[in-house]
């Protein structure tokens, strides 16, 4: 919305209904990294090419974000979030069907292209809130979507082992042809601060991405640490079913189930960007991911302290980029408030592109040098998250953190 159009009120309940959507909605594009090993043997393929289904989605969520979600800042938000949820609902449906690899990997990218829901939610909802409220709105909505991200995986997995890979699919379409009625109703009526043709929104992302350091910064660090958390996720499902654990898709699903509890720092983290900005937040997320590429390397060692390993570093992975991404979109929503869908355009379409990338190449580091080469190429991505962050130039002073350094030199006056 536009500056001087007023905002409609965005309540604790239509947050959290809109943190859901977020989660449901994303939900899509990771559980298929849990049941590959499932589809592998459905449509008897190999492991690594069945992982093409979960890099197929990855890449259609960045063409999706590139492509629609630039449409946030052109069309009310209500009829475009019912709409791609019910593309979504459909695609899954078509996924649910595939007879063979290549047409469920179509369907896959896809679903990946319409299901970008939370990316037109996001800057929505950072509009409709006061800015002092802004860090923690979006540490809410993160938190729903990473409680998606990560019980994707472990209701694909477990399904899928009593029900087959294809059940998953007819469920996520249920779930999203029922979340597009209530949005339907729920979703507050705003109006599109822009008049702008499509193609040059396109090209307003893109000139965005040039013009605004920040922005930049942004999305190096999300695209990095993404890559790192997308090659990490869609590899252990060919560690836990490989020779050293022996273990099927379910598996996958319980670690990602402890990992949800992770969904609760990242509410905490937007409230301290609300005080302190997000820089120190990147910093702490950056050395977390260095720190979980450690752990998890313990991870490829079996027995006892093995599952432990996984467990602990998905789980330190998995805070490190949910709440190293709350600080970035805290950033980027503070640029310009009228052009936030565009904002939102150019960072997730790099974050996504790190995922996809990241993605694949975790697959072909495991099939090469298994998965300490996995361990490996986290720690060199957030090794390079680092070194941008190191040689960044001096921020502004955070304006919750100029006003209180505003009050303590007035009380040393």
């Amino acid at each position: 919305m536009s500056p001087d159009v007023p905002r409609p009120p965005l309540g604790g309940r239509m947050v959290l209904i809109l943190a859901l959507a977020c989660g449901v909605s994303v939900a899509n594009v990771y559980f298929p990294q849990a049941i590959s090993p499932l589809v592998a043997s459905g449509l008897h393929v190999s492991p690594d090419s069945a992982a093409l289904v979960a890099t197929a989605a990855q890449v259609g969520y960045a063409v999706g974000i590139f492509l629609l979600v630039p449409l946030g800042d052109r069309l009310p938000h209500r009829p475009l979030i019912v709409t791609l949820l019910s593309l979504t609902g459909l695609g899954l449906l078509a996924a649910s069907a595939a007879p063979a690899l290549p047409f469920l990997v179509a369907a896959s990218a896809v679903v990946g292209v319409t299901t970008v829901v939370p990316q037109v939610i996001m800057p929505m909802a950072a509009g409709l809130v006061a800015d002092d409220r802004r860090g923690a709105v979006v540490g809410t909505l993160l938190g729903g979507l990473l409680g998606g991200i990560l019980l994707a995986r472990t209701f694909s997995g477990t399904l899928g082992e009593w029900l087959g890979w294809r059940a998953p699919y007819v469920v996520a379409a249920a779930l999203a042809l029922l979340l597009a009625v209530v949005l339907a109703f729920a979703v507050p009526t705003t109006n599109p601060p822009s008049r702008q043709r499509y193609p040059s929104l396109l090209a307003e992302s893109l000139r965005l991405l040039r013009t605004e350091p920040d922005l930049r910064r942004s999305c190096f660090y999300q695209a990095t640490l993404f890559a790192g958390f997308t090659a990490a996720w869609t590899s252990i499902a060919l560690l836990v079913s490989g020779p050293v654990y022996g273990l099927g898709a379910q598996a996958v699903g319980l670690i990602a189930l402890v990992g949800a509890g992770s969904v609760f720092c990242t509410p905490a983290a937007g409230r301290y960007i609300d005080r302190r900005g997000p820089d120190p937040v990147n910093l702490a997320c950056i050395l977390g991911a260095i720190a979980a590429a450690g752990v998890l390397l313990a991870g490829g060692l079996g027995g006892a302290i093995g599952p432990a390993a996984l467990v602990v570093g998905m789980l330190l992975l998995d805070i490190a980029v949910q709440c190293g991404g709350a600080a970035n979109q805290a950033r980027i929503f503070a640029l310009r408030p009228e052009v936030r869908s565009r904002l939102n355009t150019a960072y997730m379409t790099c974050s996504f592109a790190g995922g996809s990338v990241g993605s694949w190449l975790g697959v072909r580091a495991y099939t090469t040098l298994g998965w300490a080469g996995v361990c490996g190429l986290l720690a060199l991505v957030a090794v390079l998250a680092l070194g941008r962050h190191l040689v960044r130039r001096a921020p502004r002073p955070h304006p919750a953190v100029a006003e209180q350094a505003g009050e303590d030199t007035g009380a040393i006056r």
